[in-house]
């Protein structure tokens, strides 16, 4: 076995060989980058990641600081069933080049570079939630598609949370337990109808749930019916609070 010293030499060597006969590319349009998993400048000055300030609640960002505490007008009609929620990215078109092809492409060597940014983005829902649950998939469409994106996200905020205290992960925590087909084109009403009574806790994983503070993982936030399914579900079961972290989310403009 090799020392510790020698065996980085070789790995050393072994990543710049690679590198040389096969440069890493840009997740958003395929330039040479530096490293694996990176955005050339362009791209990245392209995407819009969200920071404070923003909505206390959904996480929906803000033009100006509206203080502490503050709530967009959506969740000030109607607050969500979750307690927060956070997302890396606006959903635009500069995301959707990286967040389609990770869905539905086979790019899944897409999810480290993101779950690293959502960690960041959602560094204070890790630092208090004691699970992390991805939203599943049915399994119609995990046959399709071979991977659920949720989970694959979720393997690697869990990974490189910089927190003191992992969350534990639970791949299977949640099931959809019927066929909803897809929420493309639907109202928000529409959606909540669509997904009304779909999840359910695996039975195996029931006692873990009260008391716990769950994060949901999943792609992308668009009306939030998904999640709060889940959340409610969750919150059937006892959990103390249920928070969301998401890869990107839609901004809608301000009325």
């Amino acid at each position: 076995m090799l020392p510790t010293g020698v065996s980085g030499v070789f790995a050393g060597m072994g990543r710049a060989v690679l590198d040389a006969v096969l440069p890493p590319l840009c997740l958003g349009c395929n330039e040479i980058v530096g490293a694996p998993g990176a955005l050339c400048t362009r791209c990245w000055q392209g995407f819009s990641f969200i920071s404070a300030p923003q909505c206390a609640c959904c996480g929906t960002p803000f033009a100006e600081d509206l203080g502490s505490g503050a709530l967009c007008a959506g969740c000030l009609a109607r607050r969500p069933r979750y307690h927060q929620a956070r997302a890396a990215l606006v959903y635009d078109d500069g995301s959707k080049r990286l967040v389609l092809p990770f869905k539905h492409g086979d790019r899944t060597d897409i999810a480290r570079a993101c779950g690293a940014w959502m960690a960041r983005a959602g560094a204070d829902l890790l630092a208090s939630a004691d699970l992390v649950a991805p939203v599943p998939l049915h399994w119609r469409r995990l046959f399709v598609r071979r991977y659920n994106q949720a989970q694959l996200l979720a393997r690697i905020v869990v990974r490189t949370a910089a927190t003191e205290r992992k969350p534990r992960l639970m791949p299977d925590l949640l099931r959809r337990r019927r066929w909803t087909g897809s929420q493309a084109g639907l109202r928000a009403r529409e959606r909540r109808s669509n997904v009304r009574e779909a999840f359910d806790i695996h039975p195996k994983w029931l006692a873990e749930v009260s008391g716990r503070t769950v994060l949901l993982v999943d792609d992308v936030l668009t009306t939030g019916a998904t999640v709060e399914a889940c959340a409610r579900v969750l919150e059937r079961a006892g959990a103390r609070r249920v928070d969301v972290l998401t890869l990107a989310r839609v901004v809608r403009p301000a009325l």
